[in-house]
């Protein structure tokens, strides 16, 4: 199972359009997971035209987002338990620390998490803990990026895909 991993599209002020890049990985994905801050539902729309879609709401998303798609959520997709949240929050804790903090005592194979714009991809205690970063709004990073999971037979593979035009 190939799941394309998003976060922080801030569309349409950070692009009118998904990237090429991301549009190439999403036209054989079988599930998409977005991190929150979409902005708009429209962001919704044209990534569920390509796979089933999943995410949460971000700290840039209006009260339509918050209703539908609720600030925290855990699935199961080919026995591989994944939490997701934007990670924004408390501003004592980092975000990385905020979203692990969200699913505490809860047993998870992965966190996925937003809010920041730095991709991550580390193992805390066996756990996946991953930021796709942004496919629109770098920020300071040196390139944009996204995140492919690929699931077989039960175990979770992750990587980022990185590149430097959002065209």
């Amino acid at each position: 199972m190939k799941i394309v991993v998003v976060s922080d599209t801030h569309m349409p002020r950070m692009s009118k359009k998904l990237p090429e890049r991301l549009l190439s990985e999403l036209s054989n994905a079988d599930a998409i997971i977005h991190a929150g801050d979409w902005t708009k539902q429209s962001v919704y729309e044209s990534l569920a035209a390509y796979a089933p879609t999943y995410g949460v709401a971000g700290n840039n998303d209006g009260e339509d987002i918050v209703r539908r798609f609720g600030l925290r959520k855990q699935l199961v997709l080919e026995g591989v338990r994944i939490g997701i949240v934007h990670g924004h929050g408390a501003k004592r804790l980092a975000t990385e620390s905020h979203a692990i903090e969200a699913f505490k005592n809860v047993k998870l194979d992965a966190i996925v998490y937003g809010h920041s714009h730095v991709p991550v991809l580390r193992r805390l205690e066996g756990m996946l803990v991953f930021n796709p970063g942004s496919p629109t709004d770098k920020r300071r990073q040196p390139l944009y990026s996204f995140g492919i999971f690929n699931i077989t037979r039960g175990e979770l593979q992750a990587k980022h895909i990185f590149y430097g035009d959002k065209t």
